[in-house]
């Protein structure tokens, strides 16, 4: 017996009475058939509809072999009378999200002629794959478009044509198909073949956003939201502004500006942080010029500014130059260069006995250890380096 769909008289049926025709065991869950639903099965990109039969909860929907499958943690027994409720909120927001995705490719189809070859509707957003490359301006085009015919509320035409009229209408596919065939047309927008459930009037789907878009293949992926889904992402990005705007004293329409003018002011800094650094280096190398295997500290560098610390240090002390940098709580950053030699035996100590790790090049190696400064001021003064007070 195969199940009367209830979502294609009425995708607005929220529930049904319904009877258990079957209870099909599937690994650690059940299919329960009915006789009738308004439960839509996963298919066409839109994923399978969630909800009650009574009690019992169902957690995803499949058709296969022409039955619906609730799929329940439950057994049912054929007889039950069930009272079959579907999750509306999560419905209407699949749909306002389905139509939406209809109206944009419809849009780019037409105005650009690329094809949507794939589409996902995502727990928070929706993908589309299209089969050519558009540019961030040309989307934000298809949005503004796209939601004016949204606010026209126009109706959403779901009907099945016969085989003559189908092949007059110039409907889009990913392929070739025959028999009934479900047409979805949205006026002025879009006419597709869908098996999805929709939005009778456009207004319903409120709002259409673009979030992203990628290179994908041989075209793009978008991603986009509509409805309430796109009214919380807008809400979230504002709040996220408006407390950016408040900590840069700066209107929230002005984010932007404030954000690049504080990132020059940065870089400005940085730069000037370098030069100073590089004169620090070069002094505290030439007090240790033609000493021979040299430490020095410093309490607090990046990185790099251990390994230029250390360049400029090798340059002059006439031997072995190692720097460290960091704090007894946090550990040490070190570099070691030697122009010329081979530091390959010092680096397996320093990381054996220091608790370090780290390696490089037989002339200059970098590294981090786990130790107190006076254990690595002991650990090199027994090999011979001049060691100053950290």
């Amino acid at each position: 017996m195969n199940t009367e769909k209830l979502f294609y008289q009425n995708a607005y049926i929220q529930t049904c009475p319904a009877i258990v025709q079957d209870c099909v065991v599937i690994k650690d869950h059940y299919g329960i058939v009915l006789d009738r639903t308004c439960f839509y099965p996963e298919g066409g990109g839109q994923p399978g509809d969630t909800g009650m039969l009574s009690d019992v909860r169902v957690f995803d929907t499949h058709e296969k072999d022409r039955q619906i499958l609730h799929y329940t943690r439950e057994a049912l027994p054929p007889g039950t009378e069930v009272q079959a409720v579907i999750d509306w909120d999560r419905r209407f927001d699949l749909m306002q999200q389905h139509s939406g995705e209809h109206m944009l490719s419809g849009y780019i189809h037409s105005r650009w002629g690329y094809e949507n070859v794939g589409f996902h509707m995502g727990a928070d957003r929706i993908t589309i794959d299209l089969s050519g490359e558009l540019t961030w301006e040309e989307l934000l085009e298809a949005e503004a478009a796209v939601n004016e015919r949204i606010w026209k509320n126009e109706p959403v035409k779901v009907w099945y044509p016969s085989p003559e009229e189908l092949g007059k209408i110039p409907y889009r596919s990913k392929k070739e198909l025959t028999g009934d065939v479900r047409i979805v047309e949205i006026a002025g927008t879009d006419i597709c073949a869908c098996c999805g459930t929709h939005v009778a009037e456009t207004g319903e789907i409120g709002l259409l956003k673009i979030l992203n878009c990628e290179k994908f293949h041989e075209g793009v992926r978008v991603e986009m939201v509509c409805g309430r889904r796109a009214m919380e992402h807008l809400g979230q990005i504002f709040e996220q502004n408006r407390r950016v705007s408040q900590l840069l004293s700066a209107r929230p329409a002005e984010t932007a500006q404030a954000v690049a003018d504080l990132a020059a002011d940065q870089g400005e800094k940085r730069r000037r942080i370098y030069e100073l650094e590089e004169k620090l280096f070069a002094v505290r190398a030439e007090e240790r010029a033609g000493r021979g295997d040299v430490l020095l500290f410093y309490e607090e560098l990046e990185s790099d500014g251990v390994r230029r610390a250390c360049d400029a240090l090798q340059k002059r002390c006439g031997g072995r130059a190692a720097v460290c940098a960091g704090t007894d709580e946090a550990g040490y950053k070190y570099a070691v260069g030697f122009p010329g030699g081979d530091l390959r035996d010092l680096v397996r100590e320093i990381n054996e006995t220091l608790h370090g790790r780290g390696g490089g090049k037989p002339f200059f190696v970098q590294g981090s250890v786990q130790a107190r400064a006076e254990e690595i001021k002991a650990f090199f003064a027994a090999r011979g380096f001049d060691g100053g007070t950290p």
